[in-house]
């Protein structure tokens, strides 16, 4: 299968960065979400991000141009265009929102279509189960998008070896890095980051080490670019409480246990960068 057309549903920081890329490469590529005042708004921030790769000689203004060309806005995914080849996912780390989303558009889109997630550590295996599970994956994108070269492939139990392979070929057209993963929680990356953060927010609510001196040190003695503190922040702290609790539900273990001082952050609305206050005030 050749695919030529992809649509991304969420025109968030994911879902933007995903269409960036995907159109800097070449692809008829539809932005979809559920107003245009968000789809203006990941149009202004692709053009920045675009302007900001000539500003370093990354690309030409001609390409920024024909990246710009190849994006579509679509206000609401039951207006995708039925023939896309691909269709992203990139919304909330909420399996209802995702699975509602995808059995709305299953008997729209044509049937060779493929189906994936940009989630970052719901089961792929559950998100399918209604839908092509033959040709559901997982295409788990690193932030920011245009910059980070590395996309978790994630097989769901039924998965088919053409669909992961149509994949994967596509990941290496985007100039990206496919590494194969399989569908347990927080699939690799998510596995071993989130507890680490976790662990950091531990040692900050027992009082061990300042939030600065806690990053500090993974900066310093681990060489980390950020410290976990601060790349918390940059998440958001929602979502590493989301992703904390799918690990602690997906394993039934205790390590997974969100810190009881994340839970209070963002039940207090303290999310991080997006909200200008998390562990660190911007």
């Amino acid at each position: 299968m050749d695919i030529k057309e992809v649509a991304i549903i969420g025109a968030g920081t994911m879902g933007n960065g995903i269409a960036h890329v995907f159109a800097l490469n070449g692809f008829k590529t539809y932005i979809v979400d559920i107003n245009e005042s968000l789809l203006n708004k990941a149009f202004e921030t692709i053009e920045n991000n675009l302007m900001r790769q000539v500003n370093k000689d990354l690309i030409s203004i001609d390409e920024k141009n024909k990246t710009l060309s190849n994006l579509n806005k679509v206000v609401g995914p039951e207006n995708i265009n039925s023939n896309v080849d691909l269709v992203i996912e990139a919304i909330n780390e909420n399996k209802s929102l995702k699975t509602n989303i995808f059995n709305k558009i299953h008997t729209q889109i044509k049937p060779e279509a493929i189906f994936a997630s940009n989630t970052s550590s719901i089961s792929i295996t559950e998100l399918s189960s209604n839908n092509r599970a033959d040709k559901f994956i997982g295409m788990h994108f690193m932030n920011p998008v245009p910059v980070m070269k590395l996309i978790e492939i994630i097989r769901g139990y039924s998965t088919s070896d053409e669909t992961y392979n149509i994949i994967k070929e596509l990941a290496l057209k985007l100039n990206k890095i496919p590494v194969e993963v399989h569908d347990y929680p927080g699939f690799i990356s998510n596995r071993i980051l989130m507890p680490m953060i976790n662990e950091a927010i531990f040692t900050l609510y027992e009082n061990v080490a300042s939030a600065e001196d806690i990053d500090t040190v993974m900066k310093l003695g681990m060489n980390h670019p950020m410290g976990p503190l601060t790349l918390a922040d940059f998440i958001g702290l929602d979502v590493c409480l989301a992703i904390m609790n799918v690990l602690y539900e997906g394993f039934n273990d205790s390590k997974y246990r969100a810190c009881p001082l994340l839970k209070k952050m963002v039940a207090a609305g303290k999310l991080g960068r997006k909200t200008k206050e998390g562990f660190f005030k911007y």
